[in-house]
């Protein structure tokens, strides 16, 4: 499994963080806050999980179905929103802390955040537990400056040319230096991107022509303020957008699964893996830069998982896109299904994730009624099915899904069948 198997844990759904944007991207924070019931995947008899959004009692149950771990042995602490603050605040501001620091007195208990930053820390620090996989909140603090440039597009580029990365071609500017970067970029390259140096899932990424240019003034998204930092790239023709998510451990770095992004204009919209034969080629060469930043990582005192996003340009040749010193979008979906896909004796299954939106509104039991009426739901039997990984979504309509087989020809299979049980409004058969 890429998630720890000690404990027991506090799992801790921070999404609300300054990890990978600012606090001031409120909205954007509380739409991904919208993925935190995924994490009830993660536990295991004595770990308690807190969340900003609640698990509804369907979810609830189709979690224990599955993972055989009851509401009773895991409890859920629900944390109301106080807007746009840090999870931790919010669980002080509700007067929750006490209930989860009940829940936390086991001994060798440990908070598992999804981002590791200062408000998770100091939150470790008034429950006096650890943050895994660290011996101590010293060391995990030791590392949070690493973890924070890291989560930074300037912060990468300058760790991936360290470690021999190959990059786009591109500038490290602040904001009111970025037209300029974009003149000079448009004389080499009919396109380029223009990125917030603080982003994560395609937010406030613009994609401008030489012909944008000439036609309006450039205009920047608020990210970042008057003087933010910003990078500047060629944009690349891109044949696949991938990725590997490693992982360091007080033994070493080691590589956990790599995979295709499916992605709209930038926007993480889904995943498959393992590597499609289309970019298979690039695998060893992901590994060998993933081990390198694992390396970099390592020597400035950072332990857990981190993922490492790279292009494919329609020549065939990756290049490096960006770093994430965190739990990523797939993180959990991959210890989910291989939890799921142990019980079923199947060691490396294929998978993919994806979001899509229903043409009717649905409840999660109606979901999850129409998988089992055609035959699509998960079989612990046979180790492969449809699992409704996210809970349902506020408007009804926007499903996330997980999709196991044990062959990869077979994912899309499986994927077709559910957009006619679930009536997808649109299903892209590649």
């Amino acid at each position: 499994m890429s998630e720890p198997d000690t404990g027991p844990f506090v799992v801790f759904a921070n999404f609300l963080s300054d990890l990978a944007v600012d606090l001031d991207e409120g909205p954007v924070l509380a739409q991904w806050a919208q993925q935190a019931p995924r994490k009830a995947w993660l536990l295991r008899p004595g770990d308690v999980l807190v969340t900003p959004v609640p698990l509804s009692g369907g979810f609830r149950r189709y979690v224990s179905a599955l993972t055989g771990v009851s509401s009773e042995q895991a409890p859920v602490v629900d944390v109301p929103s106080f807007g746009a603050v840090p999870l931790a605040q919010a669980v002080r501001r509700a007067g929750l802390l006490d209930e989860v620091r009940a829940h936390a007195a086991r001994p060798g208990t440990a908070l598992l955040p999804t981002a590791q930053d200062a408000s998770a820390l100091a939150f470790a620090r008034d429950l006096g537990l650890t943050v895994h996989p660290y011996g101590s909140i010293e060391e995990a603090a030791a590392a949070l400056p690493t973890v924070m440039l890291l989560n930074t597009k300037a912060g990468f580029r300058r760790a991936a040319e360290q470690v021999g990365m190959r990059l786009p071609e591109g500038r490290v500017c602040r904001r009111p230096e970025v037209a300029e970067a974009v003149r000079r970029l448009h004389e080499r390259y009919e396109r380029v991107v223009v990125k917030p140096d603080r982003s994560a899932g395609g937010h406030g990424l613009r994609f401008l022509s030489r012909e944008d240019m000439r036609h309006a003034p450039l205009a920047l998204d608020a990210v970042g303020g008057p003087q933010g930092t910003w990078v500047v790239e060629e944009c690349l023709p891109v044949a696949e957008s991938v990725s590997i998510q490693m992982e360091n451990t007080p033994s070493g770095t080691r590589a956990l699964f790599s995979g295709a992004m499916r992605t709209e204009r930038g926007s993480f919209t889904g995943y498959v893996s393992p590597l499609p034969p289309s970019c298979a080629h690039v695998a060893a060469e992901l590994e060998e830069w993933g081990m390198g930043l694992g390396r970099h990582l390592a020597d400035r005192g950072y332990l857990g998982p981190f993922g490492l996003d790279a292009l494919i340009d329609t020549d065939g040749v990756a290049y490096a896109g960006e770093s994430n010193v965190r739990r990523t979008a797939t993180t959990t979906p991959h210890t989910m299904v291989t939890r799921l896909a142990a019980v079923s004796g199947v060691a490396v299954p294929a998978w993919a994730v994806s979001k899509k939106r229903t043409r009717r509104p649905l409840g999660f039991e109606a979901a999850a009624d129409r998988l089992r009426g055609h035959g699509l739901a998960f079989d612990p039997g046979r180790g492969e099915g449809v699992v409704l990984y996210a809970d349902a979504p506020p408007d009804g309509r926007s499903w996330r899904y997980a999709v196991v087989a044990a062959q990869a020809d077979a994912v899309r299979e499986w994927e077709r069948a559910l957009a006619k049980a679930l009536e997808f409004e649109e299903f892209e058969d590649r």
